[in-house]
């Protein structure tokens, strides 16, 4: 499915795509309802309608993450969600240099490997 959503929304090369591409904001939303769906039978905490950064706080908390994973990966997701809303309101591409977001797009490429290996 992750693919089927890159192939719909392309992205130049040379750039990184806060929502799109690789380590972008739509990796963390699979790996969140991946994690959602497979844990919550097992931890009813997951179950609230609290959004993806509390939820990958409560992950980590319950031990689903390796210890800092979930919590990096809330903040790079705040910062990119940041970062797309700042852009959407300049009236800006939402395409950025890849430097501008390394340490964000780690953290969520990590949270990838955990839930998805």
């Amino acid at each position: 499915m992750r693919e089927k959503v890159r192939r719909a929304h392309p992205v130049k090369a040379g750039v990184f795509d806060v929502k799109h591409s690789p380590g972008g904001m739509m990796d963390v939303e699979f790996a969140v309802q991946t994690i959602v769906l497979a844990e919550s039978g097992a931890h009813a905490e997951l179950l609230d309608d609290v959004g993806n950064i509390a939820l990958l706080r409560r992950a980590e908390a319950a031990g689903l993450l390796g210890a800092g994973i979930g919590s990096a990966a809330a903040d790079a997701y705040r910062d990119l969600r940041r970062a797309q809303h700042q852009a959407r309101l300049d009236e800006q591409p939402t395409q950025i240099d890849p430097d501008a977001m390394a340490e964000q797009k780690s953290a969520v490429l990590a949270l990838w490997r955990a839930v998805f290996g």
